[in-house]
């Protein structure tokens, strides 16, 4: 395993609940169980805050910190560039059998950000309520 998905895994970055959130979506991968809420504060700039609470395998909880430090700070085109394929890299390459924890966590995102916009993503998504990522 590389040391960037060990350290993701043994110390996640960004755990937590976000109450004054924008938006907040929950992704569910109904075929393992894995569950990610993730809530997002803007700024007139982009992502100001990525907070989340994730129940799933080390490759859930690695991605989820993985994307929340990439898009935390991240102006609204990069926060819509962070998908499974970043993740992946930036935790050096996810085994296969882990690999559905950066798509959790990249469909989640993509959801949460159409929701900021108020535009429909292909995972659907709204400003309120819990939204569920189906994986197969």
């Amino acid at each position: 395993m590389d040391p960037r998905f060990l350290d993701h895994f043994h110390a996640p970055r960004n755990v937590g609940d976000l109450d004054a959130h924008d938006v907040q979506v929950e992704g569910v991968n109904p075929v393992c169980g894995d569950r990610l809420t993730l809530s997002l504060k803007f700024s007139p700039e982009g992502v100001a805050v990525a907070r989340y609470r994730v129940a799933g395998c080390s490759g859930a909880i690695a991605a989820a910190s993985a994307m929340s430090e990439l898009v935390t700070g991240a102006d609204l085109a990069a926060a819509r560039a962070v998908d499974r394929e970043a993740i992946d890299a930036a935790l050096g390459g996810l085994p296969a059998l882990k690999r559905h924890g950066a798509d959790l966590a990249a469909e989640t995102l993509e959801r949460a950000l159409a929701a900021w916009r108020g535009s429909p993503s292909p995972h659907g998504a709204s400003r309120t309520g819990e939204q569920h990522v189906d994986q197969e």
